[in-house]
């Protein structure tokens, strides 16, 4: 271990030396950066062994290297177009200034001399170091790369993005990024630039919307729209056609909504799949990307936000050889991924599990997926209908949207089958008055249904920049939180920083799980409404959304202002 220890330079001693870092950490964090091909500082920053201010001082002081603070710099300024964006990437180092025949370079190892050398071959232009911090140069690359992509449409991009391999989903690849005009090479260049920033960003949705005097391209991260580029207007057509010529729609038809699908090749081992549709506004088609990423479904129930008693009822219900269990939220409150983290449990080789979707939105191995096509005729029932003859354990349905799906799924859990699916109401005990309206008798509900799981999802409180926030007695107990919670509760709010949104990183579910009990069995069977089952639900100890909710700010997970909202009424 010791060779490795050498390896870093003088960095690492210091580190070591100034009490940043323990020996041990320093080695192991060395070996592993060499084995990632990435830079020790990067490495022990991005894994929060140091942090990145006090790195770039004694770094700073050690190699005798200036220090300069990035959020000084207006970073379109920066002369980025000198050097591919493929090797800014590579080594993690961005062009800053240019000085007569010097070209200043930030990075935030000093001993990155790979990049120096590097950059100095492709400009022919001398290269100076400039040292930065770890975190704020991870953010100005991502920064300064976007504004020069929507700077200018002519010379967009590197040619890299041209080849990405990209079909429709189906049996037949797409040729046409290859056989593209030449005149359309940048368009091509800009689409499917923003498909992959998408997802290197975590979006969800992409946006794309025309205007009478505008064209707006905007991201939704952690459930909010971010705008992200405005190409030009005069622009709008081709973009929009190339994204339907990429999802097979029909290029001629303007005046109907469509559906389609891409499938982009990252790496030979990962594809994400864009769910596309096509909407006809007065100043063109608006287009709207639902990211599909399978990766979502494996992250383990644990990481979804229940806590131990939801948890503990979720999991009670999957180990039930028969039943329905109902999720419910609004579109995008993360509905799928809960189910498919369901049967990613039950998913073992002594079980027939089927799926029927509009469409498939994760991929999962040793599962059975179907997807509607309502040409053909296939819906959800006479898929359901099929899956009942072909000896199923466990079945899900992507929604239940009328009776007639609602009574075969119903059918099945009533006959020995565990039966998932979703439904769009606002919370647990409206999903039951919901089946009624639908026409699916009482009696039917009450023995079928075994669990009902609202959710929504809250934005995080990025672990950096939270900070405690003062709130008032009388406004915490309007809020819904009890008296003897209130005298030793520490509330957090959004602040913001660099490595965050508006303050918040990522997601976290609330929920509220409702196992049908003998009472509330009762209740639907003489015909009880949603406040009647949700009071009977609040005696059982049901936590409702809000409670949920509020239950996630005092854990400091989240803002009472997020939750509020989620969930206020």
């Amino acid at each position: 271990m010791m060779p490795a220890g050498i390896k870093l330079g003088g960095l690492a001693g210091r580190l070591v030396e100034d009490g940043l870092l323990a020996e041990g950490i320093a080695i192991k964090c060395s070996d592993e950066a060499r084995k990632k091909n990435i830079s020790f500082v990067k490495y022990i920053v991005d894994e929060g062994h140091a942090e990145s201010a006090k790195v770039a001082q004694v770094a700073s002081f050690e190699f005798g290297v200036p220090l300069f603070d990035l959020s000084a710099m207006d970073l379109e300024q920066c002369p980025v177009s000198l050097v591919k964006e493929k090797l800014i990437r590579q080594h993690h180092a961005l062009p800053l200034f240019k000085r007569g025949k010097r070209l200043f370079v930030a990075v935030s190892d000093p001993t990155n001399v790979q990049a120096l050398d590097e950059f100095k071959f492709h400009t022919g232009i001398t290269t100076d170091p400039v040292l930065v911090e770890e975190d704020k140069l991870t953010k100005a690359i991502e920064d300064s790369l976007t504004a020069q992509d929507t700077a200018s449409m002519g010379d967009l991009l590197d040619e890299d993005y041209e080849n990405i391999d990209i079909s429709a989903g189906e049996e037949e690849e797409q040729e046409e990024s290859k056989d593209a005009d030449i005149d359309d090479t940048p368009v091509v260049r800009f689409v499917n630039k923003v498909l992959l920033d998408a997802i290197n960003k975590g979006a969800s949705d992409i946006h794309f919307e025309p205007f009478e005097k505008k064209f707006r391209v905007r991201f939704r991260q952690d459930g909010v729209l971010h705008e992200v580029a405005s190409p030009p207007v005069t622009l709008a057509n081709r973009i929009t056609a190339r994204i339907k010529v990429m999802s097979r729609l029909d290029i001629a038809e303007r005046r109907v909504p469509q559906d389609g699908r891409i499938k982009m090749n990252i790496t030979k081992k990962r594809s994400i799949d864009f769910r596309v549709n096509s909407c006809p506004t007065i100043w063109g088609e608006k287009i709207v990307l639902r990211i599909l990423d399978s990766s979502s479904a494996m992250l383990g129930i644990e990481k979804l936000g229940y806590d131990d008693v939801q948890r503990e009822r979720y999991e009670k219900a999957l180990a039930s050889p028969y039943g329905m269990i109902l999720v419910t939220g609004p579109t995008g409150s993360g509905k799928t991924v809960s189910l498919y983290t369901g049967l990613n449990i039950l998913n073992t080789d002594d079980r027939n599990i089927s799926t029927v979707e509009d469409p498939v939105e994760i991929n999962l191995p040793g599962i059975n997926q179907v997807n509607t096509n309502p040409k053909a005729g296939l819906d959800f029932a006479s898929a359901l209908r099929a899956f009942l003859r072909q000896d199923p354990d466990i079945v899900m349905v992507g929604e239940i949207r009328d009776l007639e799906t609602a009574e075969i799924a119903i059918k099945a859990a009533l006959t020995g089958h565990l039966v998932l699916s979703t439904l769009h109401t606002n919370d647990a005990p409206q999903t039951l008055t919901r089946l009624a309206n639908m026409g699916v008798p009482a009696f039917n509900i009450a023995s079928a249904v075994s669990l009902i799981i609202a959710q929504r999802l809250a934005r995080r409180l990025c672990p950096h920049c939270k900070k405690q926030v003062d709130i008032p007695k009388e406004a915490l107990l309007e809020e819904g939180f009890k008296e003897d919670e209130i005298y030793d509760l520490q509330l957090y709010g959004a602040v913001g920083c660099d490595q965050c949104v508006e303050g918040y990183k990522g997601r976290v579910g609330i929920y509220q799980v409702m196992p049908i009990s003998e009472a509330i069995g009762r209740i639907i069977m003489e015909g009880g409404n949603a406040l009647e089952i949700g009071d009977q639900a609040a005696k059982e100890g049901i936590a409702d959304l809000r409670m949920s909710g509020l239950n996630k700010v005092k854990q400091g997970i989240t803002s009472l202002e997020e939750i509020n909202r989620v969930t206020k009424e």
